[in-house]
């Protein structure tokens, strides 16, 4: 008897998350463009929504990839300006030792010239208390150009409200075909994809750092 060969449908999961904070154009380095952001009153906000396709895909493969797009705000520039052709990746390894990155990644257009976006979240290890700024913050730069590549116009410090985790919460949802057990089944692989990433960096004693 010939074994079929139809594969079951991919599932995956997507939801919206909304980072904003403090950010200048003419700097190169996040902590400095968010200080004169501040001073200057002047911010940029990244409205993303991010799919992850296939889970079993994603948590296989070691660099986690997902797919990025979303909407831009910074006044210097524009409002509402549409992102995407992104890059993200979720506790991907970096080469250090014990630390693990959020890579998000996006390309927009002002005035018909291209920019790129380029962010990153430092999972460090240490206490449980550095779980929260660790996997909320975004150290970002603004890039001239298609890619991460280009020449560097700003930099700021982008943060995951709590409101706004709240709300990203909210937005989770089954992606791809398949039932309605398959899409919660989905859901429940990727939370405890991330909950077994923040254990494996948070919850050992033995990596608590001050």
């Amino acid at each position: 008897m010939q074994q079929s060969t139809t594969r079951s449908p991919a599932r995956g999961i997507t939801f919206r998350e909304t980072m904003s904070g403090p950010f200048a154009l003419g700097e190169a380095d996040p902590a400095s463009g968010a200080r004169r952001g501040r001073e200057q009153g002047t911010s940029l906000a990244l409205h993303a929504t991010v799919t992850i396709p296939d889970i079993a895909s994603f948590v296989a493969d070691p660099a986690h990839n997902g797919e990025i797009e979303g909407l831009v705000d910074f006044a210097p520039l524009g409002s509402g300006m549409r992102a995407r052709g992104g890059r993200l990746q979720l506790f991907a390894p970096d080469g250090a030792p014990a630390r693990k990155l959020m890579v998000y990644e996006v390309g927009f257009e002002h005035a018909g010239r291209p920019y790129y976006l380029a962010g990153r979240k430092e999972v460090r290890g240490g206490s449980p208390l550095a779980i929260w700024p660790h996997t909320t913050t975004l150290y970002t730069r603004l890039h001239e150009g298609g890619s991460a590549a280009g020449r560097v116009v700003g930099a700021g410090v982008l943060r995951l409200s709590v409101p706004a985790f709240a709300a990203q919460l909210g937005t989770m949802r089954p992606a791809g075909q398949g039932s309605a057990a398959g899409g919660l089944g989905a859901l429940l692989a990727f939370g405890r994809f991330f909950a077994g990433e923040v254990l494996d960096s948070y919850g050992r004693p033995g990596r608590w750092r001050v």
